[in-house]
């Protein structure tokens, strides 16, 4: 195998793994086949627990999009989504073009990217946020698991999103790339 070697941010080298790479440790078992993680230029990240807040805010906004998103839509929760040989994330709803196999999917078709942060927020509002700009979302919400506020990101740009605006739970969420749905997050049940 020929390994890649990158500088991680603290300045040391590091090995760098293919998304394939890791999907071979999972088939002869040095990674758990259950295991959450995620692959960001080649490092191999475990993610965040999730917390009960976390999870009753998922359970709900997966029903609620599987009943009220248009039928020009389809999503995805906990996609594993392929985005480039060493890029691999697992967002908790991934919204994209009805008809469309999630190995199909690039950054510029996904309509839009959710991320609930329970013990994840930085990550997710400032890392995970450039990863999802740089391949081209359209809009990323990060919802904080305890207060349903969202930061709601749009208008990629290389490194960053050139907007971003901050929406209490009691407003109602309009994704500008899926007309004809929207949510109001108070609204959901477990606030």
């Amino acid at each position: 195998m020929n390994q890649r070697i990158v500088i991680a941010a603290d300045g040391l080298p590091r090995r760098a793994f293919t998304v394939a790479d890791v999907e071979r440790m999972v088939d002869c078992g040095l990674i758990d086949p259950d295991e959450r993680l995620e692959i960001v230029d080649g490092e191999i990240l475990p993610m965040s627990p999730k917390g009960p807040l976390h999870e009753t805010l998922k359970q709900h906004l997966n029903i609620h999009l599987a009943r009220s998103i248009p039928a020009a839509f389809t999503f995805m929760p906990e996609a594993g989504w392929r985005l480039g040989e060493m890029l691999y994330l697992e967002p908790d709803f991934l919204v994209f073009p009805a008809g469309m196999g999630i190995g199909a999917v690039t950054g510029s078709d996904a309509m839009l990217v959710i991320e609930i942060a329970d013990t994840s927020l930085r990550f997710d509002s400032v890392q995970k946020a450039a990863l999802y700009a740089s391949v081209g979302v359209r809009e990323y919400w990060v919802i904080e698991a305890d207060t349903r506020v969202t930061r709601v990101h749009r208008r990629p740009g290389a490194r960053r999103f050139e907007e971003i605006t901050t929406v209490p739970a009691e407003d109602t969420l309009r994704p500008a790339f899926v007309p004809g749905y929207t949510v109001r997050l108070a609204d959901l049940p477990g606030a």
